[in-house]
Formats: C-alpha cells, structure tokens, sequence
C-alpha cells in the first residue's frame, strides 16, 4: 500500500468536520474530536527515505542548527502521511549547549565534561533562548509558515532528569548509574541542578511558544529508572516548577514518562493537559488513575509496525479500545518508531486510526 498524501488536520473520508481546533488540539483539552489523531515520535527520521537522503548531505548537529534544513525535516512526514501533527526537529539536549555545555553526537549525545560538583553546576549561565538557541525558534517560525492547513506544530524539550541522567553520566546508559548515585551521595546537589534545569528548559518552551508553537512536549525518557519514592523526591517537583512557569501560557502541555506506569499515581498530581504512556501500560488503567481531566497519549509498541497488515490492525484496535471513546486520547506510539521501519506500515497504521469508530 502506498502512502497517501492529505492535509494534516482534515477529517479522514466519511468523518464529520473537525472541531475549530482540529482533532489533535480537542483531545490535548479532553474536547470531543471528529475522529482519533495520532502522530508518531520520532515521526521525521531515518525510516523516511527522504531524510535519509537530507542526512546524506549533512551531519544532525548541522541539520539541527540550520532552521532551512530543521523545518524540512519537521515536515517530511506531513507531506507523506495523513498525521495531525507535526513535531519540532531538534533533539533534548541542543539547549544545553547555551547553558555552555560542550557536546557531540557520536551517535547519541555526549557531554565532554560531565556534571559532578556544586561549583559546575552554579557556573551554568541563564538559558537565554533569543540569544542561546536563536536557530531553533527560527525553525519554528518557518515550520509554522509552511504547515499545511489545520496542522498544528508541538514543541519539546528533555524533562530535568532525564537531562541531569545525560550531563552526570556524560554519555548514554541502559542504568545510567553515575546519575542515580548522584541522587543518594549528592541530594542536595542533584536538586539544585534540577532546578537549574526546570528554569532553562520553561525558559526554552516559553520561547518556542512565543515563537509558534501550539502545544509543547516534555520527554522524561528516563523515568522508569527511577522507584515512586525517587521519582516524587527528584524528578516530580522539578517537573512541577517547570509546569507552573509555563502555566500561563495558552498551549496544551504534555509530559511523556516512559516506563512509567507505576509511576501514574504521582503523575496524576501534575499540572499537565496530556500524560504520555509506553506500551508496557495499560491505557484503561491509566485513564482510570489520571482522572477524566487529563488525557492522554500512546501507546502502541513500535514492533508492532513490523506485523503483517491484518495484525497491525488488530494491534492497533486494541490500543483504541483500551483508550476508551470518552474524549482526550492522541494515539501515538509507545516509544520512538524504529529506523528499519517501513513507511508504508505507517500509512496503513494511520488510516486504521482515522478510521476506527
């Protein structure tokens, strides 16, 4: 099956006239929508022959830093797929580098001189992004130009933790042992760099807002690493001060926690529109401890991309069902979609979506 190409935004054949905001923005605020958005993590990447082709020409951080090239990658999918939203090209750590961080992709991210001391962490400057980060709130301003119509655009930045994970350990880590040591032998230490962290990154969102972002996304992407007790003694209040910077703002936030299903109970409590969910959850259950207002977001396992059509359905269907026809749920995935995936499953898992009744 070949992908097909539609105005994002736009009812999928046989349904009803979205809501003014467009079916992704209604669920973000729990709003009944004409049909069930999805969009997909890490939906502009190496699955796409096109952006394979874009970083044949060029290295990420180059892609990154030149908003011409960042708003065409943002927008690849848009045009290949039927998807309700688009999300920022750029990557969690690229802020960190106006916080004076000196980093590189190898591939992952790794920080020259990790984190360790209170001395390093009170030298960090204030994040200023007009000044730190100009390219990406250009970036933003093109993509918003170019979307087509009744796309919105979301915007993104790493939770504290999962950012205090990179710069303390320096590199990425299936345990990232050096950062949750750091926890227990520098508590004191490790809050003051949550903090440092939760301001830089509202700084950083506000700006992406102002610049046109219409929904903006936080990446706790190592939460799981993380017991209840941990996780509400570190990682939840620096989340909570970022939120409550951002609250006046007029734009959905959402806070994606992966593998945190046992973590729900203290997620309920935050100040958030949307509340992310991997595949190891289940999204009844979820919806059940979040409340009805907060919706939320996921969860198919990315393998499932790789079943035969049939079954991708089925998969898929199970997903929906679990959700629940009440308002508030973004279908996605339930982590990044994998580079060896083929575009054309995508296609076929998207029209299953708008379609499912």
């Amino acid at each position: 099956m070949a992908a097909r190409v539609k105005a994002p935004g736009t009812p999928p054949s046989g349904a009803a006239a979205p809501s003014e905001s467009g079916a992704f923005l209604a669920a973000c605020r729990c709003r009944p929508a004409a049909y069930r958005p999805i969009w997909i993590m890490r939906q502009a990447g190496r699955y796409l022959p096109e952006y394979r082709e874009l970083r044949a020409r060029v290295s990420f951080e180059t892609l990154i830093r030149t908003p011409e090239l960042a708003a065409e990658a943002t927008l690849q999918p848009l045009k290949r797929f039927e998807l309700d939203a688009a999300i920022l090209f750029s990557d969690i750590m690229t802020p960190l580098e106006g916080l004076g961080v000196a980093l590189s992709f190898e591939p992952g991210p790794v920080v020259r001189e990790p984190l360790r001391t209170r001395a390093q962490i009170e030298a960090l400057p204030e994040l200023v992004p007009q000044r730190d980060v100009p390219f990406v709130l250009d970036t933003v301003r093109l993509v918003r130009a170019s979307l087509p119509r009744g796309a919105p655009l979301i915007g993104f930045a790493g939770a504290p933790f999962t950012l205090l994970c990179y710069l303390v350990c320096g590199r990425p880590s299936k345990e990232f042992a050096a950062a949750r040591a750091f926890l227990y032998t520098h508590p004191a230490d490790a809050q003051r760099l949550l903090e440092r962290l939760s301001d830089a990154m509202a700084a950083y969102l506000a700006a992406q807002a102002a610049a046109g972002a219409q929904a903006l996304m936080l990446f706790e992407s190592w939460a799981g690493l993380l017991a209840p007790r941990e996780f509400a003694q570190f990682a939840l209040p620096a989340v909570r001060r970022l939120v409550a910077a951002l609250r006046g703002l007029a734009v959905p936030l959402i806070y994606y926690v992966n593998q945190g299903a046992v973590l729900m109970p203290a997620v309920a409590g935050l100040d958030v529109d949307v509340v992310g969910v991997d595949w190891r959850a289940s999204l009844t259950r979820v919806r059940r401890v979040l409340g009805p207002d907060k919706a939320v977001q996921g969860n198919l396992d990315p393998a499932a991309l790789f079943a035969p059509p049939e079954q991708l359905k089925r998969c898929a269907t199970a997903v929906l069902d679990e959700a629940g026809s009440a308002p508030g749920h973004i279908f996605n995935l339930g982590h990044g979609i994998w580079p060896d995936t083929d575009p054309d499953a995508v296609a076929r898992l998207i029209d299953c979506v708008h379609e499912y009744r």
